[in-house]
């Protein structure tokens, strides 16, 4: 069924020479199957397909982009054993997080259909006319949402569905109308193709225009670096390191027409711990933290990998209980040899620096691209003056930074990077005396939680993935729940146009039956 091929919508192509091969972590070997990396014809077919399918498809019904998402995730659970089988031997997860990954993949594509069907996320407002207004008449006006054209989605190392071929990012833009061109990522191609043939299966069954979707296979950048620069291109989505994520940016911001990069980046998540909780709740925190920190081997974009607190003994204890648990976690096997030998440079560039201290590190005998998970501490003054601290150490690593008082503690948050989360312990009577903190850490992060773990996403509407930069590359969008399709769609007017000749969401009888601002008053009624 994997064929290492390329998808150019429906056709399969391998015509460029260059193969490469996925990667066993578990078993430390790699895997059989020679993928074909698509050559600059096929980039460039792919693309002119994808603006040919546009025209149509940017006119597909709600309805009948409804169909089409629903019949991805259908043909993606026909895909059955296959699909965990190939997700697990190229990415050493075990096979129960890879059906928990495809089941939220499935809810995405399923909700995004829901959204669509239901059809108010246009965002339709219309202003009719006052041709009688003095001193001059006022013309009829109408606006709404329309899709922004071919999108380029960059599978993500560390979640091979969710945020990948079918993830959040495709089922958004071809909720929104926009065709899609995936940049496979290549720790997990068959995984990927596998999808891509769902999708196109789906697309053929409803009817949808060839090369509204395409999967082309990359072992390096050059692909990609094609993609963003290519001017049939209008949007990019990216979900990756914050060197990654910002080349991207460059290169979009470069091009004759500049393009929007929404991109994912990195994150370490701070954990602010109050005295009180600290205090009451040390041993317990100690150990929910620990299994925070080597959740997944530490490999998601929300780990807590710098815990914030003001010293004195309940601190001290937190540390203690969290360096004795962390260790009595067996560890993991990382995504890849590359992801592992980059997680052990970091952590050794972090160890490096003056003033930090290794408290506790699993040393015990490891299997190959096996992750020994650490726990480090710092003081708030050092922190403070070496931004080197702050960089992500991706996998399961943490920094304990001992502020030395309130203030202190609120100058760190305040000098953080921007970040998908910030959490804070506390006791309830607490917060008052904290207010400066807890503002310092909202002006910082896109999501705020309070007395729990930052590690788990919930995809639903309230969900805000994304942050002020470097988490994200804009920080008024999420890239998970249904608002994340307003990534894709840009705002349309239309001024004294005939009315048989517009949209159905914008025509006076409200054929669709969608709630709509008409002269500053929701309803669903006709004009």
């Amino acid at each position: 069924m994997i064929t290492g091929k390329n998808y150019i919508g429906k056709d399969k192509r391998g015509a460029s020479g260059k193969t490469f091969k996925t990667f066993n972590p578990l078993a430390n070997s790699e895997n059989k199957i020679l993928f074909s990396e698509a050559s600059d014809k096929e980039i460039d077919e792919a693309v002119a397909l994808a603006w040919e399918a546009f025209q149509e498809y940017r006119n597909t019904s709600g309805a009948d982009k409804s169909i089409f998402l629903n019949a991805i995730a259908d043909e993606i659970e026909a895909l059955g054993d296959i699909l965990i089988e190939t997700y697990c031997s190229e990415s050493g997860l075990a096979p129960g997080r890879a059906m928990g990954e495809r089941g939220r993949t499935l809810f995405q594509l399923r909700s995004f259909a829901d959204l669509v069907k239901e059809g108010d996320w246009v965002e339709v407002s219309i202003d009719t006319a006052q041709p009688k207004r003095e001193p001059i008449p006022k013309p009829d006006i109408r606006k709404m949402m329309i899709p922004l054209g071919p999108v380029v989605v960059f599978g993500a190392s560390n979640f091979p569905l969710a945020y990948s071929t079918a993830g959040g990012d495709t089922a958004a833009a071809l909720a929104a109308g926009c065709p899609v061109v995936v940049k496979s990522h290549p720790m997990h191609a068959g995984t990927g193709e596998l999808i891509a043939s769902a999708i196109i299966r789906a697309a053929e069954r409803t009817g949808m225009p060839n090369g509204v979707f395409s999967n082309l296979n990359s072992s390096g950048i050059e692909v990609g670096v094609r993609l963003v620069q290519h001017p049939g291109i209008k949007a990019v989505g990216f979900t990756g390191s914050i060197a990654g994520g910002r080349a991207l940016y460059d290169l979009a911001a470069k091009r004759k027409e500049p393009i929007p990069v929404f991109a994912e980046m990195g994150s370490v998540n701070p954990v602010v711990f109050l005295p009180e909780a600290l205090k009451k709740r040390g041993g317990s925190l100690a150990a929910t933290y620990a299994s925070s920190v080597t959740l997944g081997v530490g490999q998601f974009c929300t780990n807590p990998g710098l815990l914030l607190g003001i010293k004195g003994k309940s601190l001290d204890h937190f540390i203690e209980k969290l360096a004795e648990a962390i260790v009595e976690i067996e560890p993991g096997c990382m995504l890849h040899p590359n992801i592992i030998g980059a997680y052990e440079a970091n952590k050794s560039k972090a160890l490096s620096q003056e003033g930090i201290e290794m408290v506790s590190q699993y040393t015990n005998e490891l299997q190959v691209n096996y992750a020994r998970q650490a726990v480090t501490r710092v003081e708030g003054l050092t922190f403070l003056q070496n931004t080197t601290l702050h960089q992500e150490v991706f996998g399961p690593f943490t920094m304990v930074v001992q502020c030395d008082d309130k203030a202190q503690l609120e100058a760190i948050v305040q000098s953080l990077e921007g970040q998908l989360t910030g959490t804070l312990i506390a006791e309830d009577h607490e917060l008052s005396g904290y207010g400066g903190v807890i503002d310092a850490l909202k002006n910082r992060v896109g999501r705020i939680i309070y007395n729990g773990v930052p590690t788990g996403v919930e995809v639903c509407p309230s969900m805000v993935h994304g942050g002020p930069y470097p988490a994200s590359t804009d920080s008024r969008f999420t890239a998970v729940g249904i608002h994340s399709i307003k990534r894709w769609i840009r705002p349309f007017s239309y001024q004294d146009w005939p009315n048989q000749l517009l949209p159905d969401a914008l025509k006076n009888e409200n054929p669709l039956g969608i709630t709509r601002l008409v002269n500053n008053v929701l309803t669903k009624d006709g004009i």
